[in-house]
């Protein structure tokens, strides 16, 4: 009886520690998936960040597609074929530029915005030399657009296509002129701008048509509606 006993309290203590060393063995891997499943989610926020950056290519794409990055010759009246960007702005040189480097910063530059490029800018049309195209760097890092060797400006007056309201103004120390295929600076004035050609042909219309009637009116007394 005493052997009986006996066994049966070994088998008793070995199944405790089977039973042990399973929890044990259980609990290890417990904890294992624990920390792969942290490590999993640790690499997917780090993964999720490196994504970030292919949101912010839209500013680095905006300077490429500048109006600006497309140059051609257009015809003006009173003022020949020249430099216009993409969307028709006019374009312009600053005498007092002697060489590729730009002189117009600060508060020249507000008022004479530069022609900012990231790349050579590409001519359109055939009255333009793709050769005379190039860029030079600013003070402040930007690339801006230059032609036969001229930086090239905007004016802050120039609202829409085909404005002119910068040929010949003298600030900062010197004139700005429109440039033509060549790459020269026009100095003559430009003609009659579209709002003025507008008006002569109104008013021709609207004179001759005004004054018979009131030509008319004279010899019958003055109102003949009354």
């Amino acid at each position: 009886m005493r052997i009986s006993a006996t066994t049966a309290l070994t088998a008793a203590a070995a199944a405790l520690f089977a039973v042990s060393v399973t929890g044990c063995s259980q609990g290890s891997d417990n904890s294992e998936s624990a920390t792969h499943a942290r490590v999993e989610a640790a690499a997917k926020q780090t993964e999720s960040p490196s994504a970030s950056p292919s949101m912010s290519e839209s500013p680095s794409a905006s300077p490429s597609t500048s109006p600006a990055s497309e140059i051609k010759a257009v015809e003006t009246a009173g003022l020949g074929k020249i430099l216009v960007d993409g969307k028709g702005r006019t374009l312009y040189l600053f005498e007092a530029d002697k060489s590729t480097r730009s002189t117009c910063n600060n508060a020249c530059a507000e008022q004479w915005p530069p022609a900012t490029v990231n790349a050579v800018p590409k001519s359109s049309g055939s009255d333009l030399k793709a050769d005379l195209l190039g860029t030079t760097k600013r003070d402040d890092g930007s690339m801006q657009a230059t032609y036969n060797d001229h930086p090239l400006y905007y004016f802050a007056e120039d609202k829409k296509p085909g404005d002119v309201k910068g040929q010949g103004v003298n600030a900062f120390g010197a004139k700005w002129f429109v440039l033509d295929a060549a790459g020269a600076a026009v100095t003559k004035s430009p003609g009659s701008s579209a709002s003025p050609s507008e008006s002569p042909s109104e008013s021709p219309s609207e004179s001759p048509s005004e004054s018979p009637s009131g030509d008319t009116a004279s010899p019958t007394g003055g109102s003949p509606g009354y």
